[in-house]
């Protein structure tokens, strides 16, 4: 029997297990290429610590203290950041040619994928609990429920998780993990910082408030705040869950579809 008709004969349970497998080795190898991970978590306390006490002090905001307006922003810029990993892991999969021998194995096809994603969504939970911790070393005093911070904590995951099947097929179609990085920058970098992650939108030139309101990543910031601190965030949940979905409806077939070809 070929390796094709292995995995088209593949069941559910072995293609769950298949991911697993490889989820456990993209942790294992983030683990032993420890500045890897050093980096994703220096740099969200870097901004933590420069927004906090060099900036913070210039932005007033109509209510409450800018800490407790600055850690959920935080906390969503650096899930979002984190699942550009799944591009530069993908891209650096391909140049070494692990991609092709993970086909030549009998194993479920969408596991590198899944497994790769499921990776990212693990380094992505770690990183709230540092920063979490963080931020409360720094004065962040959320008056939120514990059920509502977790339920914002799975609203990020949820949003970084969909916008990983994008950078999944830039990973899969960047020359390599350099590329890959170079090619997230400019996608990422507007949705972040044009955005309520940092500063109140309405602090904003009125040409860009319009975009700054609607996106995505201010969407699921309000939404993350309010929950954090209890404040009213109207339909901002919802709607942050429904881009997640429409970005995963949409990104990832390409991504499928990107892997079926280059593997």
């Amino acid at each position: 029997m070929t390796t094709e008709s292995l995995s088209s004969t593949w069941s559910p349970r072995w293609a769950i297990t298949d991911t697993i497998t490889i989820a456990r080795r993209n942790l294992l190898a983030l683990i032993r290429v420890p500045t890897a991970l050093v980096f994703a978590i220096i740099q969200p306390i870097m901004f933590v610590i420069l927004f906090r006490y060099v900036f913070g002090g210039a932005i007033r905001l109509p209510q409450g203290e800018y800490v407790n307006y600055l850690i959920p922003g935080i906390l969503v810029q650096t899930t979002i950041f984190g699942a550009v990993g799944t591009a530069i892991g993908l891209a650096e999969d391909l140049q070494r040619g692990l991609i092709e021998r993970f086909r030549a194995l009998p194993m479920a096809r969408m596991a590198v994928l899944g497994g790769r994603t499921l990776a990212d969504v693990a380094r992505n939970i770690l990183i709230i609990i540092v920063i979490t911790i963080v931020g409360f070393a720094v004065g962040f005093r959320p008056t939120g429920s514990v059920i509502a911070y977790l339920g914002a904590a799975l609203l990020m995951l949820v949003f970084a998780y969909c916008l990983s099947w994008g950078f999944a097929f830039i990973g899969l179609v960047a020359p390599n993990s350099e590329a890959a990085q170079a090619i997230t920058f400019p996608l990422i970098f507007p949705i972040t910082f044009a955005s309520s992650i940092f500063v109140p939108i309405a602090s904003m030139p009125s040409w860009l408030q319009g975009f700054a309101t609607y996106q995505p990543v201010s969407q699921v910031t309000d939404a993350v705040r309010g929950l954090m601190n209890d404040q009213p965030h109207g339909a901002s949940t919802w709607t942050g869950l429904a881009w997640a979905l429409g970005i995963l409806m949409v990104l990832a077939p390409l991504a499928v579809r990107r892997y079926r070809q280059v593997a």
